[in-house]
Parts: structure tokens; sequence; C-alpha cells
């Protein structure tokens, strides 16, 4: 099934409690917003998660569900709580205390992209930033929450599989030796967002499959992970983010000649990831 906010691939037997999602993949990019940028397309996708879907293409055919945004992050941010409106960026917001995020352009409607670079000539309209809101994120989580109930309510639990993408820049700092330095980071919110058996089995996946993996630093999770985890509740959010310079140049914004073995790895990885919970009888997707 399908929407204009994002496309939802189900499996042929739902198998597992997992359900695999990209927010920030999407990447179409509609020719009215290219065209109020002062920025060329390339650019313009510096921030986003290119091949992110891609590489976990695989989880449909292992029994999850998954769900892929298809606008871009620099049009909307759908890991940002829709109230995160930027005063700087959009006419009539009232300036008041402000998360770190907002004031650094990056809310529900990004000022900037990677490296700073302002996206805009100047302010947007508040109703422009509310139909993006109304047409895009709203419809991308309430599609994201109807998948974690039918995941629940098939299996008693369910597992959030966050995707994403971090520039090699984010990890570069972490260790003088890149053979110290995260391939994989986890974030759970330090624990708030999955119980510890979960975290602890999403790493042995990816571990296993061959990556270098580590949690909740330089990346914890954000609205996502902090919305939906409610491990009290049996609903479990893991974010995962890769190292893009593992499988894409991060200049041409192109896959490089190491992709298919990545995702290859990440093939394996949720493969691994699909198991949990499999002592569940399977039961046919809609």
């Amino acid at each position: 099934m399908s929407g204009q906010a994002y496309s939802i691939e189900m499996p042929q037997v739902w198998r597992s409690p997992v359900v695999v999602a990209s927010p920030h993949s999407g990447a179409f990019y509609p020719d009215s917003f290219v065209a109020q940028s002062i920025l060329d397309a390339k650019r313009l996708r510096s921030s986003e998660d290119a091949f992110v879907d891609r590489l976990f293409a695989a989880a449909p055919q292992l029994g999850m569900p998954m769900l892929t945004a298809t606008l871009p992050r620099a049009f909307v941010d759908l890991n940002r709580s829709c109230e995160e409106l930027d005063p700087a960026l959009i006419e009539g917001v009232t300036r008041r205390g402000q998360n770190p995020r907002v004031a650094s352009g990056l809310g529900v409607i990004p000022r900037v992209v990677a490296n700073g670079r302002t996206i805009y000539r100047g302010k947007i309209p508040l109703a422009e930033a509310r139909a993006r809101i109304d047409d895009y994120w709203y419809p991308y989580h309430c599609a994201l929450q109807r998948l974690l109930d039918s995941s629940h309510a098939r299996f008693g639990e369910t597992i959030l599989v966050d995707c994403h993408s971090m520039p090699h820049e984010a990890v570069e700092g972490i260790s003088a030796k890149p053979s110290k330095r995260p391939e994989v980071v986890l974030g759970d919110r330090f624990g708030a967002a999955a119980d510890g058996w979960v975290i602890d089995a999403v790493e042995a996946a990816f571990s296993r499959a061959g990556f270098r993996v580590a949690r909740n630093s330089p990346f914890a999770g954000a609205y996502i992970t902090q919305t939906y985890g409610r491990p009290s509740r049996r609903q479990h959010a893991i974010q995962v983010e890769i190292d893009r310079s593992l499988y894409m140049d991060e200049v041409a914004i192109v896959p490089n000649a190491r992709f298919a073995q990545v995702r290859a790895q990440l093939t394996q990885a949720i493969r691994d990831l699909s198991a949990l919970g499999s002592e569940e009888r399977p039961v046919a997707a809609e």
C-alpha cells in the first residue's frame, strides 16, 4: 500500500514483531520546494539518509513490514515533533524557549541542511509549514503507529527499528584509530526506549554481521525513538545509524563499490532480528 507521504511494503507472511522504518531516505523533491531554495539539488540532498531504504529493502521478504518516507528530510523532518517550529524561518511563530535543535535550524521544517547551509532566501508562511505537517508529517506517524499496533496485536510485543545514516565526520572524533570508530550506532535513549534484552539482541545482530557497534554515542535517538519507545507497554524502539562512508560517496551522493557488500551485511543483521518473537505463530499479512 502507499500514500503520498510514505510507502509501506508488507511481508507476504508477517513473521516478526519487528517493524522497520526509514524516515529520512525520502528523495522526492517537489519542484516548488527546489525553486524556493538558494541551494542546488545536490546540496539540498546533503542531509538526506540516501539509499537507507535500499539497504534495508530485504525486510519484507524476511517477514517484517517496512515503512519509508517519500519526501526528504529537508522538506519536513519526520524525526522532530510537529511543534518544533522555527521562528527564524516561519512567519508568525512566537519566539519562546527553544530547544537546541530548533535554535540551530533543525526543527520540523528545517532552515538548514548539513554543515549549516541555509535552505531558503527568506521566511516561509506559517500556512505553508502547517500544510507540510498536515499532508506529510501526520500521515507518516499515523501509519507508523498503525503498524506498531498491528504488530503488538499479533505478537504481544513490537520492536521498531528506525533506520538512519550518519556522516562519517560524526564518528571521526571518537578515536584517532579508524579501527576503534563505530560503524553502526544504536540509540535507545540510554535504556528509556527499549528493554535491555532488545538492545542486546540488536547489538548482537549487527556485530555478527561484521559491524563495529556502539550505543547512544554520538546519537541516542531523537523524536521517534523517544515517542514510540514504550517498553512498559512492550513497545520498543531502537534508532540505527550507519556510517555513510561505508556504502556511498558522501560528496557525489552515489553508492560506492562496497554498497552491495554492506547491504548483504545488513540483510544478515535484519534476518537475525526477524527471529525475535519467533515463538509466535506467523499470521498471513492482510
